[in-house]
């Protein structure tokens, strides 16, 4: 029994946390750069480990490590060795498994400890193109398999609970990470979730039913689902899901609002998150928290609502 079917084994639902970036942003950290929210790991680690920690006081039971867009060819580019950027992608590890100590040091170690996943971005992140919502790479299987096998292990050397796959645009990229898991012998349970251009298909126009249901067969898939996705598509998604797999189904979804990348602002209305969270789980959700534009209070009314459930 890995780690999340041992929670699920006791708690109806897995909190997650919410955006990184958007909360280093609200607290005065630009993050307009290629390396995105990972600028702030040697910018401003102290301010990492503040996000974490605000995140497991709102509630969650899981903190993503901040290196969905750290990669060692990223560094690099900046100016890093290939050392020091390894050391890089560890210490986002380590601010979350650090936050997670400050927490309980905090609250006591009374019942489950929060866990760490080690956020596991698409080669579009690395590219910083937008591509992870397009998954037109360019590149076949073998050679996203090589660009996630060096990282992967880097980032299991730093020991996280558990492996965030995310935002995958593509079924070929969900593929080429199994192989990469397998390649470096990593047994860490991973989750697999996919960015979704409507409520029947990820963001390269294959069905999300395809994806779980070659996912079902996958051991190192722990979990299956979605993030980085339009709210209004998740009921559907969840319940297309469901239909080809009895993994616990992971989803972390957008705030609802849209993004217009003439003028670089967000519009339209956030999803009530405590609301939303009812009905994923009544269509069979049970790992539930946030992606971009959301926040600790977005992830507090998940957690209440969870616990309330509990009791």
């Amino acid at each position: 029994m890995n780690v999340i079917e041992e929670r699920l084994a006791v708690q109806d639902v897995i909190v997650l946390d919410g955006a990184f970036a958007t909360e280093l942003e609200a607290r005065g950290f630009s993050v307009n750069d290629a390396l995105w929210s990972a600028k702030a790991l040697f910018e401003r680690p102290d301010l990492v480990r503040e996000v974490h920690l605000d995140y497991l006081r709102a509630g969650a039971d899981v903190v993503t490590s901040a290196s969905y867009q750290a990669t060692v060819e990223g560094f690099q580019k900046r100016g890093f060795s290939a050392e020091e950027a390894a050391a890089l992608l560890q210490t986002s590890v380590h601010l979350a498994q650090e936050a997670r100590d400050l927490y309980l040091a905090e609250h006591g170690a009374g019942g489950s400890a929060p866990l760490v996943a080690a956020s596991v971005g698409p080669y579009g992140a690395y590219l910083a193109d937008g591509s992870e919502y397009r998954g037109n790479y360019g590149i076949d299987e073998d050679a996203l398999t090589a660009f996630h096998a060096e990282r992967l292990a880097i980032l299991a050397a730093a020991h996280p609970d558990l492996l965030a796959c995310e935002t995958l645009p593509c079924l070929v990229e969900a593929r080429a990470v199994v192989r990469a898991l397998r390649e470096k012998e990593i047994c860490i349970p991973a989750w697999f979730s996919f960015s979704c251009r409507d409520a029947a298909h990820i963001s390269d126009g294959t069905p999300i039913a395809v994806c779980a249901r070659w996912l079902d067969s996958v051991p190192e898939a722990a979990a299956v689902g979605l993030n980085c996705t339009a709210p209004q598509h998740v009921e559907e998604l969840i319940r297309a899901i469901r239909r080809e797999t009895e993994k616990p189904i992971v989803i972390y979804p957008n705030s609802g609002e849209s993004y217009d990348a003439s003028d670089k602002t967000w519009h339209g209305a956030a999803e009530n998150f405590a609301a939303a969270a009812r009905r994923w789980r009544a269509a069979g959700a049970r790992i539930i928290g946030g992606c971009c534009r959301t926040g600790p209070r977005d992830i507090a009314a998940i957690a209440v609502w969870a616990k309330e459930k509990a009791e």
